[in-house]
């Protein structure tokens, strides 16, 4: 007797991209608020507030969502929210005292300056990509790119006002990124009927 072949169903993935996008939207903008020295009065004090936020949303919530999309064979996604993960969890080891990088830095703001240097170059790179994909991702990583470019002037040469600058543009790059991913929710929850323009780009 022919044996008989079970077919499984394909299994169906959601879109991992609005995760991804929301922990890193709301971390930048948790962060830069604080930067941009606004809402919170005495901000600069008050810059551990971001660390649960960096370690599980802009961190683990990320990296997960970059995991799944390279299930979904988006390399580029993947490469996104997997490295800014683990960026936002390297920024929360700096400043978790039990870690003791921040204490062992003879110039803790060279070095950070250093190691926003090193994002600043892998964001450029990124930026290249996002051109070949939508507008709305070209003009986000556009952004944050520049963000980055401030943040590193602000730490490696002058943090007035160049440190607030980074701050402003931080919370728009948070707000770029929160836009795609209210596409994408719409886009799921309306079965594609809602469309907010991304202008995607003619390759």
């Amino acid at each position: 007797m022919a044996e008989q072949v079970k077919t499984e169903p394909p299994v169906t993935l959601g879109d991992p991209g609005p995760l991804g996008l929301s922990g890193f939207a709301l971390t930048t903008f948790v962060l830069s608020a604080l930067n941009a020295e606004i809402i919170v009065p005495n901000a600069s004090q008050n810059h551990a507030i971001v660390i649960g936020l960096a370690i599980f949303y802009g961190g683990l919530a990320q990296l997960l969502a970059g995991m799944w999309e390279y299930r979904t064979g988006n390399t580029f996604g993947a490469t996104v929210f997997s490295s800014y993960g683990a960026f936002w969890m390297s920024l929360a080891a700096i400043s978790i005292p039990a870690f003791n990088i921040k204490a062992s830095l003879h110039d803790a703001e060279a070095a950070i300056g250093l190691f926003l240097i090193g994002w600043t170059i892998f964001t450029a790179l990124l930026t290249i990509g996002a051109f070949r994909i939508n507008g709305a991702l070209a003009l986000t990583f556009t952004v944050l790119l520049l963000t980055f470019i401030a943040l590193t002037y602000g730490f490696l040469v002058n943090p007035v006002p160049w440190k607030r600058i980074g701050g402003w543009l931080g919370i728009l790059t948070a707000a770029l990124a929160w836009y795609i991913m209210l596409a994408g929710i719409l886009r799921s929850v309306s079965g594609g009927a809602i469309q907010l323009p991304l202008f995607p780009i003619k390759k």
